[in-house]
């Protein structure tokens, strides 16, 4: 053996050496990634955001304290289902017309052809699962309900469905239709389980703790959990373990549920803690919405306003040795840009006709985005109002075309409209608005076939190009 061949040999046995030693979790190049979704949460509600908060949040503080707050974070719409079409898509609802929530026999929102984040990440290597409130239609084989008086279908045991979460990317559901019927419990494609309202949360959290647990005994394979809960949302059901917990601020059963939902994020942390994945796990903790009927001062409102109660969010991320431990960010960010984010982290480039309103904020986590990411952003409420924000500014286009423009920065109970004073500003800023309505996309690129036309000085909402 040569000289060479003897330094060459050498050598591999020392990188060998050296890479036995990395952690497992640390040798996989693309993290884990966990999303966990609040339901009807206003962004005064965690204390991390509002000190005087009445409640206890002590886990979504302890994301914050480990990663960073952003204070201008925002949902695709200010009610549910849209919201999460808006996430999973990466698209704005009110491209396919969604303004308002689906009910339990509701067909399927988001088809097959259409790449959401999951089937991205499962494409590139990713286990995907979904536990929780699904909320975006299933199909299932009952007989329509035609007049009056008749008796509605109801889900039973062994009933199948298709078109739910394992069409569009999840190898794994376990969840529910909606929180009017969180009793139905699903796995996969089939009703497995009847149980009270009250029962539904703590099998959720028990079914993801164990999901953790699983892929914690996979080594080679990265995995992406998404765990929309149900609390803050009615039916507020705290499991007994939590009556009498969520502080003694006159809220009743409603703090203790909110206390439950913080809770259950808890046990997700711990368990990535206890199984060695936290390393190498990016967490993501957001909200679809305000809180339902409850205000939350300075912003005006709560869900299905476009004001800012109805969607400024909570949105906190935790990644270590990645993100600065108690770091904040003022970046305007919509929970629409969490599917390009990912790509970015993959190191993929998305298709043309993908995540068309989604922009990466990967240099916002890593405290390196100087200046604004995206050129503006919009949110929608249950109304069909839309709203367009850039930077300080925010005009809002109600469904009768009436108008109101805000400076956030001066004014951020949007209390003065500054429509008459600054007309040529909220006309540019309708005409760019406009623009994205019209080519289909936010982003740059190639213009999208519309499946949904708006025009905002006609009659809008009327055209349907399918």
């Amino acid at each position: 053996m040569n000289q060479s061949s003897i330094i060459r040999l050498f050598l591999f046995g020392v990188l060998t050496f050296l890479f036995a030693l990395v952690p497992t979790g640390l040798a996989n190049a693309k993290p884990n990634i966990v999303f966990v979704l609040f339901d009807d949460m206003g962004y005064g509600e965690p204390t991390c955001y509002r000190p005087d908060s009445p409640f206890k949040t002590p886990n979504i503080d302890r994301v914050a304290k480990e990663g960073i707050r952003f204070t201008d974070a925002h949902a695709s719409a200010a009610n549910c289902t849209p919201t999460r079409y808006g996430f999973l898509t990466g698209r704005y609802p009110h491209r396919i017309g969604q303004f308002g929530v689906l009910s339990t026999f509701s067909p399927p929102l988001i088809p097959e052809s259409r790449l959401t984040v999951a089937s991205f990440l499962k494409q590139n290597g990713y286990a995907t699962g979904c536990i929780g409130k699904w909320h975006l239609g299933m199909n299932w084989n009952k007989p329509k309900v035609k007049g009056k008086n008749k008796t509605k279908p109801t889900l039973e045991l062994g009933d199948k469905m298709t078109g739910g979460p394992n069409a569009i990317g999840f190898d794994y559901f376990y969840g529910f239709t909606h929180a009017r019927n969180i009793g139905t419990i699903i796995e996969q494609d089939t009703v497995v389980k009847e149980v009270q309202p009250v029962e539904n949360q703590p099998l959720m959290v028990a079914r993801a703790v164990d999901y953790l647990k699983q892929r914690s005994a996979i080594q080679d394979e990265p995995f992406f959990l998404y765990f929309p809960m149900c609390p803050p949302h009615s039916p507020v059901v705290p499991d007994p373990q939590y009556v009498g917990k969520g502080g003694n601020a006159g809220k009743g059963k409603y703090a203790d549920w909110v206390f439950q939902g913080d809770h259950m994020l808890g046990q997700l942390l711990d368990t990535l803690d206890a199984t060695g994945l936290s390393d190498n796990t990016l967490v993501i903790v957001s909200a679809d919405n305000g809180a339902a009927g409850r205000d939350y001062p300075p912003l005006r409102e709560n869900k299905a306003s476009i004001y800012e109660g109805g969607h400024r969010e909570p949105f906190v991320v935790k990644w270590p040795g990645k993100i600065e431990p108690g770091s904040t960010s003022d970046q305007i960010i919509s929970i629409t840009d969490i599917f390009a984010t990912c790509a970015e982290i993959v190191g993929k480039t998305l298709p043309a006709n993908a995540a068309e309103d989604s922009v990466s904020f990967l240099n916002c986590l890593y405290g390196k985005q100087e200046g604004p990411f995206r050129e503006a952003s919009v949110q929608q409420s249950g109304k069909k109002a839309l709203a367009i924000r850039q930077g300080k500014w925010k005009l809002i286009v109600h469904g009768d075309n009436t108008r109101e423009l805000f400076n956030l920065d001066s004014d951020i109970g949007e209390t003065t409209n500054l429509i008459d004073t600054q007309p040529e500003l909220a006309t540019r800023l309708a005409a760019l608005l406009q623009s994205y309505l019209d080519k289909g996309r936010s982003t740059p690129g190639e213009a999208q076939e519309l499946e949904y036309r708006i025009s905002l000085e006609e009659v809008r909402y009327k055209m349907k190009t399918k």
